[in-house]
């Protein structure tokens, strides 16, 4: 059964920081509830800066 879009956490290959959409980036402006597609592209990795383009999905 695979996760919808809203659910689906993804991975900065550059750090290994997860974005988890029930979590946001409350301090990068995006709200909790927040799926990855619908994050702005000038977005940034809050740890190591990596680009929105450096992130790939998680696979538990």
């Amino acid at each position: 059964m695979s996760e919808s879009t809203e659910t689906k956490r993804w991975i900065c290959e550059a750090c290994g920081w997860i974005y988890d959409p029930a979590e946001g980036d409350i301090d990068g402006g995006v709200p909790a509830g927040t799926a990855f597609e619908d994050i702005p592209e000038d977005w940034f990795c809050p740890v190591c800066g990596a680009r929105k383009t450096d992130f790939v999905p998680y696979e538990d």
